[in-house]
């Protein structure tokens, strides 16, 4: 025997959301949403917001660039091109390009190595080698740079140029070879034995297996060390003061700025122009930048 149950029409009706419910839940939805993304937005706005007074400072005109307005009376873009035809700007951007393309794969193909082997060698004296790795990180290079600028200047005369910065560089970074260790730890021992066990020598394990699969991590150290040359301000004052021609822009705004001391207009115009290349550099290559630096230091 089978009973049914009928349920009372104002029963149902009752356990349905009203208009009014219905109204007061997207409400709250709403309020939810902009307390959860307030703190995002302004921290957002406090970040974009001197970029936005750069960018409207640098298209001003001389005279309204001393004064109190935010917003231009006239866009003068030639304001860029004034920049770009000062005497000595574009070897410095040529200076810093190679700074920072040099630094940035002496220093990756010199540190993989050495992450590499402290990742995945069992020796003795590993341990210490990593402590002393990690120990030079926590040396401020103040304490060294009168001692290396005799080596560089009265030893191999290299005084007046960049390359007693980027050829150091060839021996490895402390910070880069710390950070892609704590990567490769991360890679399964067994993919390398695999290798090894089909010919593979240690050299060519490298290149082929850890290489391709460290990709995001050779990435964040990679624009670290080009974020680092590109706006290396105390290694070029030391090193290329005497020489002009070798400055870099990071160093050399620092004289446009002097130069130009009331055309604050053409000082914002070469400060967004010198930190045009770091902001692509960074919108192209941030996924591979955030899920190295993401995945990094895993495993200790």
């Amino acid at each position: 025997m089978t009973t049914t149950t009928l349920t009372r029409p104002d029963t149902a009706a009752a356990s349905r959301p009203s208009g009014s419910d219905a109204a007061r839940h997207r409400r709250k939805r709403v309020l939810n949403w902009i307390a959860v993304h307030s703190v995002a937005v302004a921290l957002a706005l406090f970040f974009v917001l001197p970029f936005v007074f750069v960018l409207l400072t640098s298209v001003m005109s001389d005279d309204q660039a001393m004064s109190g307005d935010l917003w231009p009376d006239s866009w003068n873009w030639s304001n860029y091109s004034t920049v770009f035809h000062t005497p000595g700007f574009l070897g410095w951007w040529r200076n810093s390009l190679m700074y920072a393309l040099l630094g940035t794969v002496f220093t990756v193909c010199s540190s993989v190595p050495v992450a590499y082997a402290l990742a995945k060698f069992r020796f003795r004296g590993r341990r210490t080698a990593m402590i002393l790795v990690i120990s030079t990180m926590m040396l401020p290079p103040q304490v060294i740079i009168i001692p290396m600028y005799l080596v560089w200047a009265q030893q191999f005369h290299l005084s007046g140029s960049l390359w007693p910065l980027i050829i150091p560089m060839a021996f490895g970074d402390a910070y880069s070879i710390f950070l892609l260790r704590q990567f490769l730890l991360t890679i399964p021992q067994e993919y390398i034995e695999s290798a090894k066990v089909d010919g593979c020598g240690e050299f060519r394990t490298l290149l082929k297996i850890v290489v391709p699969m460290a990709k995001p991590g050779i990435a964040a150290i990679a624009l670290f060390q080009f974020f680092y040359c590109w706006n290396d301000y105390f290694g070029p004052q030391i090193y290329a003061a005497q020489n002009p021609g070798a400055w870099t822009l990071s160093y050399g705004l620092e004289s446009f700025k002097s130069a130009h001391a009331v055309n604050w207009n053409l000082t914002m115009a070469a400060t967004l122009l010198v930190m045009a290349p770091v902001i692509i550099v960074f919108f192209f290559a941030q996924k591979a930048f955030v899920e190295g630096v993401t995945l990094t230091g895993v495993k200790g």
